[in-house]
């Protein structure tokens, strides 16, 4: 399906305008890819990947990108593939067999990586057989030139973070018509992360103001309004958690000072970490998509912040439940809670592994030594503790 500015508006996006947050039409990728071979980052970063890769050979490859997908094709997929081959050993997936290829779906997902959690989604979504969706991104993360150009290529949408109380309302009132566009009018799926930031303890959780948002747009029930929206849960899970020592020192800092101020280029370090960073084994899980009958039963309550509630609750239940453990998980617990009660789910020489790894990423973070270790530990140990084993 070619997405263009001609796509007709249903009337809950007829107010607003979606200039500032969307990615670009395929109509307009043509020109924007042929000027990408001008673009020195761009260049750098095929040398990076692909150091074989001829000026022409670029050239070449450009010049079939006709839409977004195109340019996902022909250069995203293999770039997050070679990014996979040198950082994980193994990347599984299950669930696949739950999605219609011909229905949009709003992918609610746990986030652990800033750029790996929606890339990997596309990389299996077009191994699947299926077209690739649109996905969230931070104003917070956004740059001018490459990066800007790069990010609306990949089919990304901007969520505007900044602005007064009455600003904000009204950025979600519009991203909220502009999710529904794009699921009902545009017909194409959304990646969209559970929460504002990645989670830094290990412990998925929704926050209400996600659903408040998605629900600003409905114009009917609540059930009916979530129905339309078509949610899919997305648990991935990382054997070894990107970024871990970087959110470990964050989390410790912000203990010590009750509010945590990014220092400048640091959410790119976290990207780059994230992409060279070894994670061994890498599983997405894709959660059946939420039935009438479980929205239907959220209704019963007499508010909606309290059916926010549930319906937050119902869908963390099942990224946990989603959530693909590993021997270093049980490993963690166990340190955590001075246990051996997991010891049949490890053994000596993947404890010892690990117990290397964590001295090794000790020595990165700066701070009262066990207070650090204890939140380092938790990073792996909570998808054990939400489960309940």
């Amino acid at each position: 399906m070619i997405i263009s500015t001609a796509t007709p508006l249903s009337d809950f996006a007829k107010e607003f305008e979606f200039e500032d947050i969307r990615p670009y039409y395929d109509d307009e990728i043509k020109l924007v890819a042929t000027k990408l071979i001008t673009d020195p980052v761009f260049m750098q970063l095929i040398n990076y990947l692909w150091p074989s890769m001829t000026f022409e050979d670029v050239k070449q490859k450009l010049a079939k990108v006709n839409s977004s997908q195109d340019f996902q094709l022909e250069f995203m997929h293999g770039a997050i593939r070679k990014v996979l081959e040198l950082s994980a050993t193994e990347l599984s997936s299950s669930g696949f067999e739950h999605l219609d290829k011909t229905k949009s779906y709003l992918f609610v997902a746990n986030h652990r990586d800033i750029l790996l959690d929606a890339a990997i989604l596309q990389v299996l979504l077009v191994e699947h057989g299926f077209q690739t969706s649109e996905i969230s991104f931070g104003s917070n993360l956004k740059e001018k030139g490459f990066i800007n150009e790069f990010v609306k290529l990949n089919r990304m949408f901007t969520v505007l973070r900044d602005g007064s109380s009455k600003e904000l309302y009204e950025i979600s009132r519009k991203l909220s018509a502009y999710v529904r566009h794009t699921l009902v009018d545009k017909k194409v799926s959304l990646w969209i992360a559970q929460r504002n930031g990645r989670t830094k303890d290990g412990c998925d959780i929704t926050q209400n103001g996600l659903l408040k948002m998605l629900n600003i747009s409905g114009k009917k029930t609540f059930s009916e309004n979530f129905q339309q929206l078509n949610i899919v849960p997305l648990t991935i899970s990382y054997e070894y958690e990107p970024c871990d020592y970087l959110k470990t020192q964050e989390t410790y800092l912000a203990n010590l000072n009750t509010k945590y101020v990014k220092s400048p280029g640091e959410d790119l370090n976290s990207i780059i970490t994230g992409i060279k960073q070894f994670k061994g084994k890498i599983h997405l899980t894709v959660g059946k998509p939420i039935e009438k009958k479980d929205l239907v039963a959220i209704d019963v309550f007499e508010n909606d912040n309290d059916k926010i509630k549930a319906f937050a609750a119902m869908l963390d239940k099942l990224i946990y439940s989603n959530y693909k453990t590993n021997p270093v998980n049980f490993i963690a617990a166990d340190i955590l809670e001075k246990s051996y009660k997991r010891a049949d789910k490890y053994n000596s020489e993947e404890k010892q592994s690990f117990i290397n790894y964590i001295e090794e990423s000790l020595k990165k973070i700066k701070g009262e030594r066990e207070q650090v270790k204890q939140l380092f530990l938790k990073i792996y140990a909570t998808p054990v503790l939400n489960k309940g084993i």
